[in-house]
């Protein structure tokens, strides 16, 4: 392999770590994290043509639209002359998985080599991928992470609930950036493991706002992970469907957290092939669905909103139509999620998937059908994202999606 630029110990104290925006809630609270580790990190919140047009000049159009979006948000950043080159260093997601994701990384060093040998790129992840860079991911750092995941699907679940319905526009993001610099404080002074008394306070400040009791249209979002979660990515589905007159209802981070672990673990059986991490995924796995359900109960005992659902009633939903050693890139978690969604009421299903790919258009376009078979009210659309598809053409087939729901009186 070809030498590229490493993250070294002494770039903590001069380097900015540029980070691109997939989970804007959650990723805000991670960053805060890393900070308080001595690294200094920095949002990417570009969402200007240019950042398509850079992803098509540095990797092949065939690549993923995700891969295209992050190698061009960070190219139009690099070139913008904001950041110096020789202080600046890269940080991308890494699952180790089979899918085109994996190569994100090295496509990135590709392109960095020619016009920015200097800047290094940094690997999160939770699987070691990384072993010569002094950005990794150890326990304490996991372990406040794993409490970001959980702040922040609570937030990201809430916030959507109450900004569908607000009556004085701009209260829940006011809510919300509220409990960002509340929860950055928490976690300086560790005290963030304080789970209850936080999760009562964040359900009881959300509650203050003022909301319609109107019922509207409930509308799931699943597919592939980067585009199901970031507004450049879906051209902001979540704000497109709250001016419809809808309530957007988006899986929490931490079911694909839990997916990802349990994965590991099913391998395992499958293949006769366990290893010396397999009984950490089987601990992480319980740790997760543990913190996962004492979040549930804390919204149900609250009694005002709705909690997301238990993952292994996600998983019962995943069984009824796939295997779950389907789980190539998201796997049987896109049906096992409308399935879940499908049976509580929420009937209306956007499924957001890059265009060519492949595992995501077989687990969902494919299973599409036996979704709707078992929950014969199911109203599903698969939305393709990439460079060529416009945004007009997306909304128009959401539109006539939401049109079939009101006609069928899907209040739902």
């Amino acid at each position: 392999m070809a030498e590229y630029a490493k993250f070294t110990e002494e770039m903590k104290k001069t380097h900015t770590i540029l980070v691109p925006n997939m989970l804007p809630i959650h990723f805000k609270l991670f960053m805060n994290v890393f900070e308080s580790y001595g690294f200094h990190c920095e949002l990417l919140e570009s969402e200007s043509r240019t950042v398509v047009e850079e992803g098509l000049k540095n990797v092949h159009n065939d690549t993923c639209y995700p891969c295209l979006l992050v190698v061009g948000q960070f190219m139009e950043a690099l070139k913008s002359g904001k950041y110096d080159p020789n202080r600046t260093a890269l940080m991308i997601t890494q699952t180790g998985g089979g899918c085109r994701a994996s190569n994100y990384i090295y496509l990135l060093r590709k392109c960095l080599a020619e016009t920015f040998p200097q800047v290094p790129v940094v690997s999160l992840n939770f699987s070691g991928l990384e072993k010569d860079s002094a950005f990794q991911m150890t326990a304490p750092i996991t372990l406040k992470c794993m409490y970001g995941v959980l702040y922040g699907d609570l937030l990201m679940t809430l916030y959507n609930q109450c900004r569908s319905y607000e009556l004085i526009k701009g209260s829940s993001e006011k809510c919300l950036q509220m409990w960002e610099k509340k929860l950055d404080k928490l976690f300086k002074e560790n005290k963030f493991t304080r789970t209850k008394k936080i999760y009562k306070e964040i359900l009881e400040d959300f509650a203050k706002i003022e909301r319609s009791s109107v019922p509207k249209i409930k509308v799931g979002i699943v597919g592939e992970i980067y585009v199901k979660y970031s507004p450049l990515a879906n051209n902001h589905l979540e704000d497109f469907l709250i001016s419809e007159g809808c309530e957007p209802v988006v899986p929490t981070f931490m079911e694909f957290m839990l997916y990802w672990a349990i994965n590991k673990v099913t391998d395992a059986k499958l293949y006769d092939a366990a290893t010396k991490g397999t009984p950490i995924y089987k601990g992480a796995y319980k740790l997760f669905l543990h913190k996962q359900r004492e979040m549930i109960a804390a919204i149900k005992k609250h009694g005002v909103f709705n909690a997301p659902h238990d993952f292994e009633e996600i998983i019962e939903n995943g069984k009824k139509f796939i295997g779950l050693g389907v789980s190539m890139g998201e796997g049987w978690l896109i049906p096992a999620e409308m399935g879940a969604l499908a049976a509580s009421g929420t009937e209306n299903i956007i499924c957001t998937q890059p265009f060519g790919c492949l595992p995501n258009h077989i687990v969902a376009k494919g299973m599409s059908r036996a979704v709707k078979e078992a929950y014969p009210n199911a109203n599903i659309i698969a939305i393709d994202y990439d460079p060529g598809a416009t945004r007009v053409n997306q909304e128009n087939r959401i539109k006539l999606m939401l049109a079939n729901a009101k006609a069928a009186g899907g209040l739902h």
